[in-house]
């Protein structure tokens, strides 16, 4: 017999568990995509932007700088005489009309896209503006070159182009550069490679920021001393920007005592910012092109070994095991062939971080290398009139990279001090980023070769020579085998097994987290308090109930403590099991398993989504199939493991509390309609309902506690 007063609950509830599998499936999908997503596409994403971010602030200061001085000089005749100290030629009035035209634009241009990733403005209305404003202001330099070049009076014996009109040169090519990267990510979005917005954090939209401020803070400081030393404005830009990289070449000192006291604070406001600069660089554009590239060279070993296993006939360890003739062919169970393939994708993950690591020293090195040479190349042309050699403009590079800057050779043409500008802004960030990957790599190794010949020679540790030979040679053969259980054997119990303090690691300044975990903490003595009110009743189910609630937050607590370790915590397969165990999966059975697909992108073109080599089930209640070598393991995904459990944990609790709820106050309707029927007194009725309410006597699903 169908209750109209039980319509309406059933339907929500319904609805409600509609929902949640619908926001499991949506999180599982967001994670196997931003996997399988392509790294070029993460470039257009993300990384262009914040490479626009950065030069566009950079090519607008260079645009300023090809507007305060004239662009032709005639120079002197007589001993001493050079461009440096050429007589000005003023400049015609629509060049400078232009050229104001054109540093217009690009401010323009650059207030859209900072207004663009401070959500500020759609994408839609501010990549037009950035783009057609940087190709436009590209446009009109470009056009302003030639015809001060071939348009006008052509530089002779005692005519000379000024540092203005190389500025402008740089400047040019900035815009053009940058607006087209821009369109790249334009286009990328129209193919709805990713969304039409920029998925960036409050930290790597402040990169844009402080590299604002510190070309604000160079050309100021550059405006001070033009008034307090005489000298031409870009002549101290040159030396305020090597001064602020700690160039220090010397050609240009403070000669007042207003200059050199100025000097103090100026230049360590200008070291902070520039540091500010380059570490938002380093860990919010290189890390995260390290992890995002990690990811794919995973990817890539990952294939290569299940390519490798099937070649040798190993294809079964792949397979789930669903009946004990299979397990006695392969001699293991399902949840040791699971943990085997968990052991291989630890070695997959831990061979692709090391060679991830020596990928970023090379190509850091790389480019360190290739800014030297070019370097070279340009001090040797541009100095041609002090005649240097390609050597000499090699030295003088390398003297300034490594910021040493012995003085004895010196920037005295037009086209070099410009140059120098540019190109120091780019190789010394460039350097101190080398510097850094290579305390990951090379400093690492030196440092550890250390301390072995110590041990084994002057500095003795607390074990013998012999034996500390026996560790050497065990922990260069255990990179070719299985982890090394040496160093787990705090870890051999689940999480809620090994006696951690809850919120041990929660001592920080994250208020947030603190009041979450104070929060998860009441209602896990609040569900051990139920589930010993519920044994005292002899309420099997209601017990079993609220101690699996217990359990969950328990384990909530615990993780919480976990995020934000450094280097990041990793678990073992047992734990992971106790973890997949309280989300309802269970290792032993191999109803969620499945054989790892070779190649997931022909997988995902077949099958019309990711990683669906069985094909998609239509059973709302069939649980999605994944192995440990897949896309949708754990494993393979770009956040760190705590961030993974704690989130997958929050929305199981979620959904048992919901459901609790629900069930909850369907059995109180359920009991008050039955109560009707009777026609006891209301007061009564009231009186029992809130009695069941506090009792948790509603309506539970049994559960079974992992």
């Amino acid at each position: 017999m169908n209750d109209p007063g039980l319509n309406e609950p059933i339907q929500q509830e319904s609805k409600n568990v509609e929902e949640d599998r619908k926001d499991e499936e949506d999180l599982q999908k967001e994670d196997e995509q931003a996997f399988l997503d392509p790294s070029r596409w993460w470039f257009a994403s993300t990384a262009f932007p914040l490479l626009a971010g950065t030069f566009g602030p950079m090519a607008s200061a260079f645009s300023v700088c090809a507007l305060v001085e004239n662009w032709r000089v005639i120079v002197p005749h007589g001993p001493g005489g050079n461009e440096a100290h050429g007589i000005n030629i003023k400049d015609p009035g629509w060049l400078i009309v232009i050229n104001t035209i054109s540093l217009v634009l690009a401010l323009i241009a650059n207030i859209a896209l900072l207004l663009n990733m401070a959500r500020r403005l759609s994408f839609s209305i501010a990549q037009p503006i950035t783009i057609v404003g940087w190709f436009i202001s590209s446009v009109l330099l470009i056009a302003l070159v030639f015809a001060a070049t071939y348009g006008m009076e052509l530089p002779g014996e005692d005519r000379a182009l000024t540092q203005a009109f190389y500025y402008a040169i740089i400047a040019a090519g900035l815009y053009f550069v940058i607006a087209t990267l821009m369109c790249v990510t334009v286009y990328g979005a129209y193919k709805e490679h990713y969304p039409q917005e920029f998925k960036l954090t409050m930290s790597q939209r402040t990169l844009m920021l402080q590299t604002i401020s510190y070309m604000v803070y160079l050309l100021a400081g550059s405006a001070v001393y033009y008034r307090v030393e005489g000298w031409k404005f870009l002549d101290c830009v040159y030396f305020t920007n090597y001064t602020l990289l700690t160039i220090g070449i010397g050609d240009y000192a403070p000669q007042t005592r207003t200059g050199r006291a100025l000097l103090f604070p100026y230049a360590v406001g200008g070291i902070v910012i520039l540091g500010l600069v380059v570490g938002s660089i380093r860990s919010l554009v290189l890390e995260r092109g390290k992890k995002k590239l990690g990811s794919r060279m995973i990817e890539k070993k990952r294939e290569q070994l299940i390519k490798k296993m099937h070649k040798k006939g190993q294809r079964k360890k792949l397979t789930p095991i669903d009946s004990d003739e299979k397990a006695d062919e392969l001699g293991m169970t399902e949840r040791e062939r699971r943990k085997f393939e968990f052991e291989l994708m630890r070695q997959i993950q831990d061979q692709a971080n090391e060679r991830q690591k020596w990928n970023a020293l090379f190509i850091s090195g790389s480019a360190w290398l290739v800014l030297w040479l070019v370097g070279g190349v340009v001090f040797w042309k541009a100095e041609h009139a002090q005649e240097w050699s390609y050597f000499g403009g090699l030295y003088f590079a390398y003297t300034s990279l490594l910021t040493i800057g012995y003085g004895d050779y010196k920037n005295f043409s037009n086209s070099g001090k410009p140059a120098f500008v540019f190109w120091s802004l780019l190789a010394v960030p460039t350097l101190t980023i080398v510097i850094s990957n290579m305390g990951d790599t090379v400093v690492k190794a030196i440092r550890d070769a250390t301390d072995y010949l110590g041990q084994f020679t002057l500095l003795p540790g607390e074990v013998s020579a012999k034996q500390r030979a026996k560790q050497l040679v065990t922990s260069l053969t255990s990179r070719f085998g299985k982890d090394n259980e040496a160093g787990e054997t705090m870890m051999d119990q689940p999480p809620g097994m090994i006696g951690e303090k809850e919120g041990q690691d929660l001592e920080g300044p994250n208020r947030q987290l603190r009041a979450t975990d104070r929060l998860a903490g009441e209602v896990e003595s609040e569900e051990l308090q139920k589930a010993g009110e519920a044994k005292k009743r002899g309420d099997q189910v209601s017990k079993d109930v609220h101690e699996y609630h217990y359990q969950l937050v328990r384990e909530f607590r615990k993780v919480m403590g976990h995020l934000n370790q450094t280097p990041p915590r990793r678990y073992t397969y047992e734990e992971w099991a106790w973890f997949l165990k309280l989300m309802g999966e269970d290792e032993d059975n191999q109803r969620s398993h499945r054989q790892a697909p070779i190649n997931i992108r022909s997988d995902s073109r077949k099958e019309g989504g990711p990683d669906m080599q069985q094909g998609p089930t239509h059973d709302k209640e069939q649980q999605r199939q994944w192995s440990w070598l897949g896309n949708r393991s754990p494993l393979m995904g770009e956040v760190d493991e705590p961030e993974w459990v704690l989130e997958r944990l929050s929305i199981t609790l979620e959904k048992e509390l919901k459901r609790r709820h629900e069930e909850g106050r369907r059995g109180r309707r359920e009991k008050a309609s039955n109560l009707e029927g009777k026609a006891p007194s209301r007061s009564g009725s009231s009186k029992t309902l809130e009695q069941q309410e506090s009792n948790g006597e509603g309506g539970h699903a049994s559960v079974s506690i992992p």
